[in-house]
């Protein structure tokens, strides 16, 4: 049965507690709180008093929150609408007893309560590092909220050796802008023309092996390998075209056609291309007896710069008449003429990355890199590199193309593709680099100038490894002479 007492007042109250022992307080604000009299009244200022030495202990471990870093987690980042227009001090009040004197400090941004939780309740957030730190957000790209997307450090940027690994003396190597006279073919030998000779350099073994002499009356002005690397074309300055055996040093065809000095020579799969001065292009079949199986005629001054797509369906060719022209296997006639450049094109790449894709860059006046889409005509970019550009050459490992330059920095420099930021400038050549040639491994360059030498330098990385190919005691850094 109840008590006479809880049907007076309508409360159930526990046993030994009186009505009177209740009793309503009112604080500023209207704030009402509620005060039990058992035995001393407690406000919320002595709850979170240090228990008395008789007090049991707790079965809850409660951590230090001085050293709990409560700040990282985003308790308390939205306001809530139901303690708007309440009481801030009672609030702060309220904070500073259930989480510590600490967290007011981190917390006043909001007025948000513990008691209202928000959608951000428990989200962690990565303290900001100072700027010396290498692990500064800045750095690593994501800021102190928490990121979906995992960020890494830039990769550094790749070392080239700014020196060469070897230095070859050619004597009479001529400083003529319209010649070809260096080429390394695929079974790792060096083709050098100097004078009226042709000699071999073996890039394993160092050996240096005379390959022809063409008289007095002649000259060589062009040196090309085939694709197999076992024969090689050589252009001479009168006009003719001969092929020969480079592992048996032995003469296998003579071909003419050209009525001057034949500058440049470009083997596809099956046929020969050679430009001459004469401004024609002769298209020569060994397996034809005629001297040469067709006649392309576009240029109007010397052809100085040829060379076949990858795929042996394009031939560009580059002429003292600042044009550019890329001709297909059909038609004697180009297929495109492109004639921004201001001045003799020699330079011509083909990128084994990108169908299509062709560089070729101009002489003094022009200065320029030019990339072109073969497909539809258009120029893709260009880049005034600030001298005379000579030779350009494709990476075959990677994305990035080297152009050698002749007035006035006399440099060379390896650029990536397709944002064309610079990787090295490399300088040593006290005269124009005209000649370019690269390993079989796609590792090495070797560069000729006027200062009849040549220089070896680790420019790219091989297809497994960044590593740059490292120097061998054939590779010596001591100065060899090529003849």
């Amino acid at each position: 049965m109840d008590s006479p007492q809880a049907k007076k007042t309508g409360l159930n109250l526990p046993a030994g507690m009186s009505e009177t022992s209740l009793r309503l307080e009112t604080f500023s604000g209207s704030t009402l709180r509620a005060v039990t009299n058992l035995g001393s009244p407690r406000t919320i200022s002595n709850l979170s008093a240090s228990p008395s030495k008789s007090s049991s202990c707790s079965d809850r471990f409660i951590p230090c929150r001085s050293s709990s870093r409560l700040h990282t987690f985003g308790l308390i980042d939205k306001g809530s609408p139901l303690k708007e227009g309440g009481n801030e001090v009672y609030s702060r009040l309220l904070r500073a007893e259930l989480f510590g004197s600490d967290f007011g400090s981190f917390s006043n941004a909001g007025p948000g309560s513990p008691m209202s939780p928000s959608k951000n309740m428990l989200r962690f957030k990565t303290e900001s590092s100072g700027p010396n730190s290498p692990y500064s957000p800045s750095i690593l790209g994501y800021d102190n909220g928490f990121s979906s997307e995992t960020s890494t450090p830039p990769k550094p940027p790749r070392k080239v050796p700014k020196t060469p690994h070897k230095v070859l003396d050619a004597p009479s190597l001529q400083d003529d802008f319209y010649l070809n006279l260096v080429d390394w073919s695929s079974q790792n030998v060096l083709a050098v023309g100097l004078g009226t000779c042709v000699y071999l350099w073996s890039a394993s073994n160092s050996k240096v092996t005379k390959l022809c002499d063409l008289g007095p009356n002649d000259g060589v002005c062009s040196v090309q390998w085939t694709r197999e690397g076992s024969y090689i074309s050589i252009g001479t300055n009168l006009g003719q075209v001969q092929v020969w055996d480079g592992t048996q040093c032995k003469k296998v065809r003579t071909m003419g056609g050209h009525q001057t000095r034949t500058g440049v020579l470009a083997w596809n799969s099956r046929t020969l291309a050679s430009g001459s001065r004469d401004r024609n292009i002769l298209q020569h079949d060994l397996r034809v007896q005629n001297d040469f199986v067709s006649k392309l005629i576009g240029h109007k001054s010397e052809v100085c710069g040829l060379k076949w797509s990858h795929d042996d369906r394009e031939l560009a060719s580059g002429g003292n008449d600042n044009q550019l022209l890329v001709w297909n296997q059909h038609s004697q006639q180009p297929a495109l003429r492109l004639t921004e450049h201001t001045a003799a094109v020699k330079a011509i790449a083909w990128s084994p990355h990108q169908s299509g894709l062709l560089a070729s860059g101009g002489g003094t006046a022009d200065r320029c890199i030019r990339f072109w889409n073969t497909t539809n005509g258009h120029q893709l970019n260009s880049v005034d590199t600030g001298s005379q550009v000579c030779n350009l050459a494709w990476s075959k490992n990677v994305n990035e193309i080297v152009s050698t330059h002749g007035y006035s920095q006399n440099q060379i420099m390896v650029w990536k593709y397709p944002s064309m930021t610079k990787v090295a400038t490399l300088t040593g050549h006290s005269m124009r680099v005209l000649y370019l040639a690269m390993s079989p491994d796609g590792q090495t360059i070797v560069t000729g100038a006027g200062d009849e030498t040549l220089r070896f330098w680790n420019v790219f990385p091989s297809m497994k490894t960044p590593t740059p190919v490292r120097d061998t005691g054939l590779w010596s850094l001591g100065r060899t002479q090529i003849r």
